[in-house]
């Protein structure tokens, strides 16, 4: 009896269907070493202007739409786009774009808001398209990668090359330590 028979057979009783899925997932999972399975790297890509980037998938929090309201923070620098409700907490809106030296961000339908996961410095970085979740092995690292145009190099730590893509890994904790971040108001 093939296998598509078997889980059909199976459609009646569901309980015993997802017993059998699970065994299968575990069988499966059995033929790869633990080595095999800890060596993924998991980011969220996503686009400034032209360029692609990776963020580790544990500094993110959240993906977020760009909010229908966004009220503006009196003297502070342009990149500080200013604050919005989302659910009840206020999360201030920061143009990555525009922080790092490189122009507004459009603020088109692809455009996303990346809510990021620090304890302390709650920071919603507004980007040109999120492309989703990137799985990288260890061996696609590379310490060094090419000269990016929109002047992050000081928050860049390592890249993943597949192919002939450059994923550089920005590192969003880095960007949030920053003393240029951490300085909103205007001068």
């Amino acid at each position: 009896m093939n296998t598509v028979s078997e889980l059909q057979a199976l459609v009646d009783t569901p309980f015993e269907l997802l017993q059998e899925l699970e065994r299968r997932s575990r069988t499966a999972l059995a033929g790869k070493s633990s080595g095999e399975l800890s060596e993924e790297w998991v980011g969220v890509g996503f686009r400034i202007g032209e360029e692609q980037f990776v963020a580790s998938r544990e500094e993110v929090r959240e993906i977020l739409m760009l909010p229908d309201s966004i009220t503006r923070v009196p003297g502070a620098r342009r990149w500080l786009l200013g604050v919005a409700n989302l659910r009840g907490h206020l999360l201030p809106l920061i143009d990555l774009k525009l922080f790092l030296g490189s122009g507004r961000t459009p603020l088109r339908r692809d455009s996303r808001v990346i809510s990021v996961n620090h304890r302390d410095i709650p920071a919603g970085l507004v980007v040109d398209e999120v492309l989703g979740f990137r799985r990288f092995t260890q061996n696609e690292f590379a310490n060094e990668w090419p000269e990016t145009v929109v002047r992050c190099d000081r928050f860049i730590r390592g890249a993943y090359k597949r192919g002939h893509d450059n994923w550089p890994i920005f590192g969003l904790y880095e960007l949030l330590a920053s003393s240029s971040f951490l300085q909103a108001a205007a001068d």
